[in-house]
């Protein structure tokens, strides 16, 4: 059977043949939540994969963030739990740095067996908006911002995580050290061990920054031209910094806020658009202060924020992320040059003129968040939407008028997602409802759970 995702027992041959040293192979599917599902396989499997494919079962996409199925997806027993069939990511059969003995990883996306999408599979929801903007004349070019805590593998007295001591020598450190050089000296190993397993995979990690919280850090992604490669590269990306950190003994975090007195974690998205001529759309020209399919743009983003936001905050957690002067955006507003925003537009060259997309966290799932965000730009280009009257000095404080539509948490969210006609054409049918319904499973597994903050507030006063 030919793949209907392009890929071809040529690229398995050749693979097999530069790297004799590969005993093993992850196979990755990424699930709605983000999560990296699949199987390792054998050396002698790998051209069969290319071959035929891969059959797994089609619960696998109907997971909720422990694993367990969630049975209002209606992909468990609904369809007796069947097999699809998973196939090769053309591309991204890469080996992987540090492994003994030696495996390699590729990315898979899973298809019914008659070689049909399976639009569960958050690829494909993003593979969706990629072709609608290209019967438009438009190709969006992308990269994401990663940023993660790098943590202790114990708790501390009192049960709360605490930032990892440098790998180097121990040092610890409880301030927030931004920017600091020398603070990343400390992770120096760990660093170097993510730069060549990125290297290894040929995806193109370029800044690292001690972030603005204690054990915080951010890697920077090359722009891509691409939007599917560029949401390869990240997720490949978290796989790479989670497997360095558990191999020098700390633990990496992607919560969106794991330390209450801190700013949490965001997954910032740089979007532009080139149309068939090469030239960027979001550049303005010929005396324009802007242009107008940038404006556009912004427009149907600011108009389609509070319907998805339940993609860019998809956990209880993603929520205590969103606090006033912590550089996470509470309101569909914009501005240049200016990180108390939403949308930002960042001051420099005018040929790359992009938008950065800053409200989802980094426990975001980055098929969905930039299938999310072109779908927005689609329905602003559509609609010739008005963006509203740029934000200028502190967003917080002027955030109040453009957030009345705001979901104010993750149940409205949920609520509000569930209804949305915006979001269920960008996801598509199938993949709203598998989607949803996750997220109102785990809604209610949360708000059953009695915390140890219920203890320590109520336990000896009422």
């Amino acid at each position: 059977m030919t793949s209907p995702s392009g890929s071809t027992p040529a690229e398995a041959q050749a693979f097999l043949v530069g790297h004799p040293e590969i005993e093993a192979i992850d196979i990755v599917l990424t699930d709605s939540n983000g999560v990296g599902r699949g199987k390792i396989i054998r050396r002698h499997e790998l051209m069969p994969l290319y071959e035929g494919g891969r059959h797994m079962p089609i619960s696998v996409l109907g997971l909720d963030i422990t694993g367990e199925d969630v049975h209002e997806t209606g992909l468990i027993w609904d369809s007796g739990d069947g097999d699809l069939r998973a196939w090769p990511i053309p591309g991204t059969l890469k080996p992987l740095h540090g492994t003994s003995p030696a495996r390699g990883q590729v990315l898979m996306s899973m298809y019914l067996l008659d070689g049909t999408p399976m639009t569960s599979d958050p690829r494909h929801a993003l593979a969706r908006q990629v072709a609608r903007l290209d019967a438009m004349g438009l190709k969006p070019a992308a990269a994401f911002e990663l940023e993660f805590f790098l943590l202790a593998n114990d708790r501390d007295a009192d049960g709360r995580v605490r930032p990892a001591s440098a790998v180097v020598d121990g040092r610890r450190s409880g301030k927030t050290e931004v920017y600091s050089v020398d603070h990343l000296h400390g992770m120096e190993p760990l660093f170097s061990d993510i730069y060549a397993a990125a290297k290894a995979q040929d995806i193109p990690a370029e800044t690292v920054i001690s972030e603005y919280a204690p054990g915080q850090y951010e890697l920077t992604l090359h722009y891509r031209t691409d939007i599917m490669q560029a949401a390869d590269d990240l997720v490949m990306l978290k796989r790479i910094v989670r497997a360095a950190a558990r191999r020098h003994g700390v633990t990496a975090c992607f919560m969106a806020k794991p330390i209450e007195d801190y700013a949490g974690s965001g997954m910032h998205l740089h979007v532009s658009m080139t149309d068939r001529d090469g030239r960027n759309v979001f550049s303005e020209a010929n005396g324009e202060t802007w242009s107008l399919d940038l404006l556009r743009a912004l427009g149907g983003l600011s108009a389609t924020m509070a319907e998805s936001m339940l993609v860019f905050a998809p956990h209880a957690n993603s929520w205590r992320r969103f606090v006033a002067q912590s550089y996470a955006p509470i309101a569909p507003t914009w501005g240049v040059n200016n990180r108390s925003v939403a949308l930002r537009v960042p001051a420099g060259d005018v040929k790359s003129r992009r938008i950065e997309h800053r409200p989802s966290g980094v426990d975001a799932n980055p098929y969905l968040v930039a299938a999310t965000v072109l779908a927005g730009i689609v329905k602003g280009l559509d609609e010739k939407l008005d963006p509203g009257p740029m934000t200028e000095g502190n967003g917080y404080e002027k955030a109040s008028d453009a957030a009345t539509n705001m979901p104010v948490d993750w149940r409205a969210a949920i609520e509000l997602a569930k209804s949305s006609a915006f979001l269920q054409d960008a996801l598509g049918m199938e993949l709203h409802r598998t989607f949803t319904a996750i997220k109102q499973s785990e809604y209610l597994r949360v708000a059953r759970t009695v915390s140890e903050l219920d203890y320590q507030l109520y336990l000896h006063e009422v």
